[in-house]
């Protein structure tokens, strides 16, 4: 693939799930440095003494940096927050242009938890948030995207056959180093993710709206470094937040996306690959 140029997202309206902190957070102020409008979704309104980060501290940022931002609390496994989220957008931006469906369920015992020992109730949860909310929230944003001439959707995926281009599905690892990725409702829910992008995109190609799955790979977020210190992991093997916040911010200002829709691709490869480089403003986020 070759390097597109990217177009301007001064005033476009993106919606991001999952702002309060990680990949999420990241992107948000790295769209706000853009001149984009963001809709900050999440749970945490209240600070958590087990989880850094709440979508109102994000807000914040967004503010100090002169950007424009509001923040929505949102539960993704309950359908009236995913409207009032949408209205929210309406109501402050006047519509929605970008979807970035980041937030998944990764949090409590459920990673790294027995197969025998899952409950059908948090398999259906994973499948809740990580499915049926982006599914959810596409069905809402696709018209008000169509009124406006066009839109993205991005969905953040994991791992799959198709991201590493084999003609048949890879081995999979049981973990990463120390780092359990035995999470059949993760990855059973974001595989059906990338299905429904890829089935979706002929569809919405005609409503000039691109659907894309974008695999952040092992991302050094704020859980993930807890877990690096309760565990003893080894934190090499995970890549930045602004790699893959970087790659957000590149699918969604492309000039083309017709080369990408439908398809899923490896945000540290195909950053490499085509030379994208930081924004010079593109900083961490600050913890």
């Amino acid at each position: 693939m070759e390097r597109q140029q990217e177009l301007d997202l001064s005033g476009k309206v993106v919606i991001i799930t999952g702002a309060s902190r990680g990949v999420g957070k990241q992107a948000a102020l790295d769209f706000a440095r853009r001149g984009a409008q963001v809709v900050l979704a999440a749970r945490t309104v209240e600070a958590d003494s087990t989880l850094p980060g709440t979508i109102g501290e994000t807000l914040k940022q967004i503010e100090d940096l002169g950007g424009q931002a509001i923040a929505v609390a949102t539960d993704l496994a309950q359908e009236d927050d995913l409207k009032r989220l949408v209205d929210a957008a309406v109501t402050r931006f006047g519509g929605v242009d970008i979807l970035i469906n980041n937030a998944a369920a990764t949090t409590g015992d459920i990673w790294g938890k027995p197969f025998s020992e899952l409950t059908r109730a948090e398999w259906l949860y994973q499948f809740d948030v990580n499915v049926h909310a982006p599914f959810t929230l596409t069905q809402l944003c696709v018209p008000i995207m169509e009124q406006r001439g066009g839109g993205r959707i991005i969905n953040l995926s994991t791992g799959s056959g198709e991201v590493f281009r084999q003609a048949e599905e890879p081995p999979k690892l049981a973990a990463q180093g120390s780092f359990s990725l035995a999470v059949p409702g993760y990855y059973s829910s974001k595989r059906a993710l990338d299905r429904f992008g890829n089935c979706m995109a002929p569809e919405f190609h005609t409503k000039n709206i691109a659907i894309i799955g974008l695999h952040p790979g092992l991302v050094a977020t704020e859980l993930v470094a807890i877990r690096v210190k309760e565990k003893g992991l080894d934190p090499s093997v995970a890549v930045p937040m602004t790699v893959p916040a970087r790659m957000l911010v590149y699918f969604s200002a492309c000039e083309n996306p017709w080369e990408y829709t439908g398809r899923i691709f490896w945000a540290e490869r195909e950053m490499a690959a085509m030379g994208i480089e930081l924004d010079e403003e593109n900083v961490p986020c600050p913890a």
